[in-house]
C-alpha cells in the first residue's frame, strides 16, 4: 500500500502543498481533485519518483506495481496489437484476449490491430498508451485526465472497467459524475492541505465548505471579543483602580488564538454578452448533407435552433460534431442542403483548432480586446480578470501560455463578443471542476442558444434540453434530455460483445486449432482491407504535409505583421484559413473512410466472435 507521510512541495518560492499526509488502503479507488494549478499532477509525479519532495517520504511495500499514462510516447512494435501487448505482465503469457477486449473497448476496431501505432491520431495514440496501463494490472494506478481523448462510449466503457478495479487507484478528473461513479473515496488538496474521506467528492466539498463556513464565524467572533478586550484596556489602563482588572484583560487577550482569514481563492467568473434576438429562430438546417467528395460525413440532418435551445451533440470519435459545429459556423459549406439563419444572428464559436487561430506575438489583452474594438481598455481588462488573467498575467504573450491558459483567452474572446447563438466544442477539457460549474451556471442563465459538442455526461444531463446525435451511421435530432435518450434509445455499441481471442478455459481444450482459424481470418481480413488502409495513409500523410505548411504560412504572417507588411500578412493569412480549410476537410474524409473501413469489418468481426 502506498504511504504518504509529511510531503511538502513548493517551486520557486510558491508552495502547492505542506506536510500532507495520505494512506491507500488495500481495494481503494481515490477519486483527487482540486483547482487547476494547486498540485495534482504534481503529486502524481512525486508518487512515480519523477521529481522528489521538499520534506517527507513516500513508501511503497517491497514488490509493488504503479502504472501510468506516460507523458512521452514509445512504440516499438509494427502493430496495435503488438504493442498494446506489451502492457502485460509475464504471467500473463499469451493472453491476448484481454488486450483486445480493452482496445476496442477503447474505441478501436479489429481492423485496427494489424496498422502502426505511429499511424493513428494522437488523440488514438494516447488511448494505446492508456490500453497499456490497463492490461498490465498495477497495485496502483494512477491516471490523470483519462478521458480527455476518449469518446462518450468509450468512456462509459471505461467507467464500466473502473469499477471492477480489484487494486489501488488514484484518479484525476474533471468530470465530477465520472469521477464519482468509479470512486470508493475521495480527496482534496485545499488550500495547501490535503483532505481524504470515504464517499463522493460532492460529500469532501460539502464538508470542506462548512468547515470554512464554521472557521469564518469563529474568526469573526474572536475578532469581535479582541476588539472589546483592547477597547477595555486602551480605556482603563491609566486609571489605578482598575490596574488588576486590566492585566488580566491583557493576558486573557495574550492566550486568546488568533484565526488567519481565509484567502481569496480565484474563480472563474463567466457573464456573456448577450446580443438582443426578438424572433423565434435563429438558424435552420433544411436536410443538410456534409462530406468529402463521394464519401459523405453527414446527410439529410434537419435541425431548428430557437433562442433558449441547449442542443448537446453526441456522438464518437470521427462522426462530424466538429464538422456540423463549423457549418453552423458558416466556416463550411454543405454539400447539400440549406442552411438560414436570421439576420441578427450573433454567434460565439469555441472550436477546437481556434486556439490555433490566436496570434503567438499577441498579450491576453490584445487578443481578447481585438474580438470587440468597441470596449474600453478597463471593460477589457475586467474580462482578463474574469478569466484568472489579473494584473500583470494579462501582459502575457499568447505564445508562453498554456494549454489551458489559452482555451480561457479563446473563452475570454467570446465573453467580449455579444451573441446570441454560442457554438462550444469540448470547451471545458482545460477547465477544473470549480470552472466548469460556473460556465454550466452562465450557460444556463444565457437568454439565446447553446449549442455543445462534449463527451461529458455530466454536462448533459444538467444542460441539454435537445440531441443531435451521430450514430448508426448516420444522423438524428432527438428531442429530451439526455437521460430520456439512454432510456429511450441508449448506445447501441454497449449491447455488443467485441470480438476477441479464445479464452483461457477454451484456449485449452483446442488452443492450437483456434490460433490457426484465428491467423487464417487475420489474412482475409489484411487482403480485403489493405487497398483501403493504404488510402488512409495516404491521406493522412497528405494532412501532416499541410499542417507542416500552415505552420510555416502562420510564422511568416506573424513576421509580415511585426515587419509591418500587411499586404504579405494578409496574403499569409488568407493561405492559412484555405489550408485549414484543406485539413478540415481532409479530416472529414478521413473519418469517412474509418466509417466505410469499419462497416467492411463487421463481416470478420462476426466470425472472429464465433471463436469466442
Amino acid at each position: 500500500m502506498l504511504r504518504i507521510n509529511g510531503v511538502s512541495k513548493s517551486y520557486g518560492g510558491h508552495e502547492l502543498f505542506e506536510k500532507v499526509d495520505l494512506q491507500m488502503n488495500p481495494g481503494e479507488r481515490l477519486g483527487l481533485v482540486g483547482r487547476n494549478g494547486h498540485g495534482k499532477s504534481t503529486l502524481f509525479r512525486l508518487i512515480l519518483g519523477e521529481e522528489e519532495p521538499d520534506e517527507g517520504s513516500i513508501v511503497f511495500p517491497r514488490g509493488y506495481r504503479t502504472g501510468h499514462l506516460a507523458q512521452h510516447l514509445n512504440f516499438t512494435e509494427s502493430t496495435l496489437l503488438a504493442e498494446a501487448c506489451r502492457g502485460l505482465n509475464h504471467e500473463d503469457g499469451d493472453a491476448y484476449y484481454k488486450v483486445e477486449k480493452i482496445l476496442m473497448g477503447l474505441g478501436f476496431t479489429v481492423e485496427d490491430f494489424d496498422r502502426a501505432p505511429s499511424d493513428f491520431s494522437g488523440g488514438f495514440q494516447i488511448r494505446i498508451e492508456l490500453a497499456k496501463v490497463l492490461v498490465s494490472e498495477p497495485n496502483l494506478l494512477l491516471l490523470d485526465e483519462p478521458t480527455n481523448y476518449l469518446d462518450i462510449v468509450s468512456i462509459r466503457w471505461l467507467v464500466t472497467f473502473l469499477r471492477r478495479w480489484k487494486n489501488e487507484m488514484i484518479l484525476i478528473s474533471h468530470d465530477r459524475e465520472f469521477l464519482d461513479s468509479v470512486t470508493t473515496h475521495s480527496a482534496l488538496i485545499h488550500r495547501g492541505r490535503l483532505r481524504k474521506l470515504q464517499g463522493t467528492t460532492e460529500k469532501l466539498y460539502a464538508q470542506i465548505l462548512e468547515e470554512e463556513k464554521i472557521h469564518e464565524q469563529t474568526r469573526a467572533n474572536q475578532e469581535k471579543k479582541r476588539a472589546q478586550e483592547e477597547a477595555f484596556i486602551a480605556r482603563f489602563r491609566a486609571k489605578a483602580s482598575k490596574a488588576a482588572t486590566v492585566q488580566s484583560r491583557i493576558k486573557r487577550l495574550a492566550k486568546m488564538p488568533a484565526l488567519e482569514k481565509l484567502a481569496h481563492l480565484d474563480n472563474l467568473d463567466f457573464s456573456f454578452r448577450e446580443a438582443p434576438f426578438f424572433a423565434d429562430r435563429i438558424i435552420e438546417l433544411r436536410d443538410v448533407a456534409f462530406g468529402y467528395d463521394d464519401t459523405p460525413l453527414f446527410q439529410n440532418l434537419s435541425l431548428k435552433v430557437r433562442a433558449g435551445d441547449r442542443i448537446g451533440v453526441i456522438g464518437k470519435n470521427g462522426k462530424g460534431k466538429s464538422t456540423l459545429l463549423n457549418v453552423m459556423a458558416s466556416e463550411l459549406k454543405p454539400k447539400h442542403g440549406v442552411l438560414e439563419s436570421h439576420p441578427d444572428m450573433k454567434i460565439g464559436f469555441f472550436g477546437q483548432t481556434n486556439i490555433q487561430r490566436l496570434h503567438p506575438k499577441m498579450t491576453v489583452e490584445q487578443e481578447i480586446g481585438e474580438a470587440n474594438t468597441d470596449l474600453s481598455r478597463t471593460a477589457v481588462r475586467n474580462i482578463c480578470g474574469t478569466m484568472m488573467f489579473s494584473g500583470d498575467n494579462a501582459e502575457k504573450k499568447v505564445s508562453v501560455l498554456s494549454g489551458g491558459e489559452k482555451s480561457r483567452v479563446l473563452l475570454g474572446k467570446i465573453l467580449a463578443t455579444p451573441s446570441n447563438l454560442l457554438l462550444l466544442d469540448e470547451p471545458t477539457n482545460h477547465l477544473d471542476m470549480e470552472s466548469i460549474e460556473a460556465l454550466l451556471d452562465s450557460l444556463q442563465e444565457f437568454s439565446g442558444a447553446v449549442v455543445i459538442v462534449t463527451h461529458s455526461e455530466m454536462i448533459l444531463k444538467d444542460l441539454a434540453t435537445k440531441l443531435v446525435v451521430f450514430r448508426k451511421g448516420g444522423v438524428e435530432t432527438i428531442d429530451g434530455s439526455y437521460e430520456e435518450f439512454l432510456e429511450k434509445f441508449g448506445w447501441e455499441e454497449e449491447g455488443e460483445e467485441p470480438a476477441a481471442a479464445p479464452s483461457k478455459r477454451e484456449g485449452k481444450i483446442n488452443k492450437k486449432e483456434l490460433r490457426k482459424k484465428r491467423a487464417d481470418l487475420t489474412t482475409e481480413r489484411s487482403r480485403v482491407l489493405a487497398p483501403l488502409n493504404q488510402d488512409i495513409l495516404k491521406l493522412e500523410t497528405q494532412i501532416t504535409q499541410w499542417e507542416g505548411e500552415m505552420k510555416s504560412a502562420n510564422q511568416g504572417m506573424q513576421d509580415a505583421s511585426s515587419q509591418g507588411d500587411g499586404a504579405e500578412a494578409a496574403k499569409l493569412g488568407r493561405a492559412v484559413k484555405e489550408l485549414q480549410g484543406k485539413i478540415d476537410l481532409a479530416f472529414d474524409r478521413l473519418a469517412g473512410m474509418q466509417a466505410e473501413h469499419d462497416k467492411q469489418s463487421k463481416h470478420f468481426e462476426s466470425l472472429l466472435a464465433q471463436l469466442e
